[in-house]
């Protein structure tokens, strides 16, 4: 009967070797293939001493910003908690006291701000839905643990420190549409006067 593919092969029943019932071309040839990888370049990399570098696109941490004065720019709309898909941010708004100008940029707040990190799925829906350019994904690694309780991320840990060296850099976020957008005078709704 002939197949249809043409790719089947006679197998011939011949005897085997010495040498071949020894194994010995197979275990040679494994030999071979194993010291070939020894020179080659390895894919993997010796984490945490050394780090790769990520693409710019990529969605690590969240970090509540502060405005050029220092102030909290989030105010507590929830716009960011009703984009996310995965209800994984909560929070409760407060009025801003006298004497906390410096504090807070507008008379609403968050008292408390939580993300739950196990919840998260890392889509930026989020910061896509700020319209005060307060939240941001950055390129840091959310740090790993046993405890189901150290992921839930308040504003102790999300919000960037006021010093300058402690700021987060998240210009590698910012679009081309968002950077027009914010040298639009017209449109700078989010800038102090």
């Amino acid at each position: 009967m002939q197949s249809l593919t043409n790719r089947s092969k006679q197998v011939s029943n011949k005897e085997m070797t010495l040498i071949e019932r020894a194994y010995l071309p197979a275990i040679l040839n494994g030999m071979l293939i194993t010291i070939k990888h020894f020179f080659r370049k390895k894919a993997t990399i010796k984490y945490p001493e050394v780090k790769r570098e990520f693409a710019p696109v990529y969605r690590g941490m969240h970090v509540l910003k502060r405005d050029e004065n220092g102030a909290e720019r989030c105010t507590a709309c929830g716009l960011c908690a009703v984009a996310c898909p995965a209800e994984a941010i909560t929070m409760t708004s407060a009025e801003r006291k006298p004497g906390e100008e410096k504090l807070f940029r507008e008379e609403k707040y968050a008292s408390v701000y939580e993300i739950n990190m196990l919840r998260c799925i890392f889509c930026g829906d989020c910061e896509d839905a700020c319209p005060k350019e307060a939240i941001f994904l950055t390129d840091r690694i959310v740090p790993s643990d046993s405890l189901r309780e150290k992921f839930v991320y308040g504003k102790d840990l999300l919000v960037e420190g006021v010093e300058e060296n402690k700021r987060v850099d998240i210009s590698k976020r910012q679009t081309k549409e968002v950077l027009e957008f914010k040298n639009n005078k017209e449109l700078q709704h989010n800038r102090l006067k």
